[in-house]
């Protein structure tokens, strides 16, 4: 998800599994260390630290995914 929305801006990002993160029982889900270049690192910060959706568009969406009422 991280590396999708870095992609997204033009940011190429490599990971790998966090040492200590290999545990069968997590599958995927252990934790990952993710890298960028370091001339990408400022704007990537930026963008991770920015939400994704305001307040307003959570609400937006919230509604309209509501089941219509008859």
């Amino acid at each position: 998800m991280i590396r999708g929305r870095l992609a997204a801006e033009g940011i190429p990002a490599s990971y790998k599994r966090s040492i200590g993160s290999d545990i069968p029982q997590l599958g995927q889900g252990g934790s990952h260390e993710i890298s960028v270049d370091q001339r990408d690192a400022a704007r990537a910060r930026e963008l991770l630290e920015a939400p994704d959706f305001s307040d307003e568009e959570l609400a937006q969406l919230s509604e309209q995914s509501a089941p219509a009422e008859d």
